[in-house]
């Protein structure tokens, strides 16, 4: 006998379709695995923040445990250094040193003035220039050292050492002492007050001259250029004349 799809209704015991029910009310889980309540949850979540922060902390130990042992390092290598290093060497660097220094002082005091050779060793301090007495109308050369060089002649370029000190109060007002260096000029050029001109021609290399020039050779008597005025007196070394 034929039964249509809709009509045909297959015999199920109850007992089963209740066990059916049951099985589709109840939530699935993994075999083996209890199902967890919510506190054993949060235990859990909480257990596995502790371990989260246990790692980090030992990570940040053993970063500052690396430091360390960087600057112990470098410590050590200094320590080294320094037991390697010789104490005869750093006194010999600075006994050098000082040696040094001593050799260029004494150089440079050497170097001035520089004397010409078999001059009189007196032109190696600087004289003492003083007033003068009465009144000056004309130039005045005179020797105080002489030098055993060539005449000076016009035209040459002498190196010399000066004191200049006004003639009637014997103020000093210049002096290439001062500045520790000859003063160079070329003899009767006008290129120096006319007293220099005129009175260190014919002085020989190595002497020491006073010139006692009037206002009107040196100056003048109302100087513009800040210059002192009015006569003047000036003790010359002559150091070389070429």
């Amino acid at each position: 006998m034929f039964h249509s799809p809709m009509s045909y209704r297959r015999a199920v015991p109850d007992s089963v379709t209740s066990r059916s029910s049951a099985a589709t009310r109840q939530p699935r889980q993994s075999p083996g695995q209890p199902l967890k309540t919510k506190a054993e949850k949060r235990a859990e979540a909480k257990a596995n923040k502790a371990r989260a922060r246990a790692l980090a902390k030992r990570r940040q130990m053993l970063t500052v445990a690396g430091a360390a042992a960087a600057v112990i390092a470098v410590v050590v290598g200094l320590v080294l250094w320094v037991g390697n290093t010789s104490p005869t060497d750093t006194v010999n660097t600075s006994a050098s040193a000082a040696a040094t220094t001593a050799a260029d002082t004494a150089s440079e005091t050497a170097a001035f003035p520089p004397l010409p050779d078999g001059a009189d060793p007196a032109l190696g301090t600087k004289p003492a220039a003083t007033a003068g007495k009465g009144t000056l109308t004309e130039l005045k050369a005179t020797t105080l050292i002489e030098g055993k060089g060539a005449a000076v002649q016009s035209g040459q370029t002498i190196n010399v050492n000066y004191v200049g000190v006004t003639y009637q109060g014997g103020e000093e007002f210049d002096s290439s002492w001062k500045r520790s260096e000859p003063f160079s000029f070329q003899v009767g050029t006008g290129g120096v007050i006319k007293g220099w001109d005129q009175g260190l021609l014919g002085a020989k290399v190595g002497s020491r001259v006073q010139l006692d020039i009037p206002a009107d050779l040196a100056y003048g008597e109302n100087p513009t250029g800040g210059q002192p005025a009015g006569a003047l007196r000036f003790v010359v070394d002559v150091l070389s004349a070429a």
